[in-house]
């Protein structure tokens, strides 16, 4: 029982801290695309549940702390997105759509590589557009409503410097009580789990706003770092049946409001690590407790959001800015890390954190197009610019090796100029080929040690000549 009682505890933890650091945002999202309370609450609850039931059965089936999670990113897009047409229904058959897409990824990995080869810039950037207008939540809630903002801010501030993990968790308790402190109390209020089925419907703006979109940052933002931390802990489990597994999930609690499940990638680390258990083969005990952990919060789902409707506003989407700070940090750096690529990636940003619509469609997917676009553009300007400097040194180089004349010009792409003196190393008589040998001599001068040996030999038959 002893040895129970470490990854157990881990377990609850994962649970926990998944929960309170993200349900806002998860909340907010489902509201913004046309949700109503009750819908709000069903969604949460759905969510909870599919997360327990998939984390719970890959951990016994695999014996690996693989930890499910919602998307947190994908509930931001959804709030940076708005309603659609054909309103909350639309968006239910868009997040079934996005669970077909993540299966489809599963079953045919020649999609995930698709994905994979979306620049990391490009997709850094989109998610740091997407995050932007509630990472700036916090600094609207302390001008708006500063007796509510200011102990949640340095709550937040003061954990994340010494119990980072309970950072999110201690500013969301600080703001319950401000709720209760000053709103009218939950007498009133309907606190039981809510199940509110809505019939989904399809339309093509809500796949191309929210069912592509949606699922391109699940599998960039949580299911590919997700595999990255449980390999950084030794554990390679096949992504193939993760992405079936949470992708069917996904489908089944859409028509219940849930948008998207997926690996968990901040929380991974808690079930993952060793503070779990010091054994590595032990540590499936915390992810499938922390299953169990997400089952029974989702019973408070009700309360969770009954909160949230207490509330300002702007308080609640406080918290989820603060909850998406450290995601947001990862996608600007992602975005900017590649020189090459920075300008097409700050268009994608600045195009996506517009809230840019365009035929209805939302400002990710028009993100990705414009950094897309800048991309091609700056490839073919660079392949072009290269082609004709590289059509010059061959000018200099390569044709005189190829007439069997041009003595001087193969010795200068060695960078010396004349034969047998070539200083880059392509060695002794480089140049030499009055024989009409190979322009390849010339060009191996770059690389030194090749051109050397091909130098020498030229270099001798000369000498023999004379």
């Amino acid at each position: 029982m002893t040895r129970l009682l470490q990854p157990v505890t881990a377990g609850v933890v994962t649970g926990i801290v998944g929960f309170a650091s993200s349900f806002t945002v998860v909340l907010a999202g489902l509201r913004a695309v046309g949700a109503d309370e009750r819908q709000a609450a069903s969604g949460l609850l759905a969510l909870c549940l599919a997360n327990g039931v998939v984390a719970i059965w890959l951990g016994l089936r695999r014996r690996m702390p693989i930890t499910i999670a919602w998307s947190t990113p994908g509930a931001a897009l959804l709030v940076a997105t708005g309603a659609v047409q054909g309103g909350f229904p639309a968006a239910v058959g868009a997040f079934a759509v996005c669970g077909l897409l993540v299966v489809a990824a599963g079953l045919f990995p020649v999609l995930g590589r698709w994905i994979a080869a979306i620049p990391a810039p490009i997709a850094g950037a989109m998610l740091a557009g997407v995050l932007l207008d509630l990472c700036v939540a916090p600094v609207r809630a302390l001008a708006e409503i500063p007796a509510m903002a200011v102990p949640v801010v340095l709550t937040w501030a003061l954990l994340s410097r010494f119990a980072r993990m309970w950072a999110v968790p201690g500013a969301l308790l600080v703001a319950v009580a401000a709720i209760a402190l000053t709103g009218p109390g939950l007498g009133a209020v309907d606190v039981r789990p809510v199940v509110v089925p809505t019939p989904p419907s399809f339309g093509v703006q809500a796949m191309v706003s929210i069912a592509l979109p949606l699922f391109l940052v699940t599998m960039a933002s949580q299911n590919v770092p997700g595999m990255a931390v449980l390999a950084g802990y030794g554990y390679r489990p096949r992504l193939g049946g993760i992405l079936v597994g949470t992708g069917l999930a996904t489908v089944a609690g859409a028509p219940l409001g849930g948008h998207a499940v997926n690996l968990a990638a901040i929380t991974a680390a808690l079930a993952a690590g060793p503070d779990a258990d010091p054994d590595p083969g032990r540590r499936w005990i915390a992810s499938v407790t922390a299953g169990g952990s997400m089952i029974v919060l989702g019973l408070g789902s009700g309360l969770a959001t009954a909160l949230v409707l207490l509330s300002p506003p702007v308080l609640i989407e406080a918290v989820a800015g603060l909850a998406l700070l450290g995601a947001l940090a990862s996608a600007v750096t992602a975005a900017v890390a590649d020189p090459e690529r920075r300008e097409a990636a700050v268009a994608t940003f600045v195009v996506t954190a517009s809230g840019f619509t365009l035929f209805g469609v939302g400002a990710a997917f028009w993100g990705l197009v414009a950094g897309g676009a800048m991309t091609l553009l700056h490839r073919r300007r660079k392949d072009r610019t290269g082609s004709e400097e590289g059509t010059g040194e061959a000018g200099e180089a390569g044709e005189a090796g190829s007439s069997g004349k041009g003595v001087e010009g193969a010795g200068e792409t060695g960078g010396s100029g004349g034969p047998g003196k070539n200083v880059d190393g392509a060695g002794e008589g480089a140049g030499a080929g009055e024989s009409g040998a190979h322009g390849s001599a010339g060009a191996a001068g770059e690389s030194g040690l090749p051109g050397k040996k091909a130098g020498a030999s030229q270099g001798e038959t000369r000498l023999a000549r004379r």
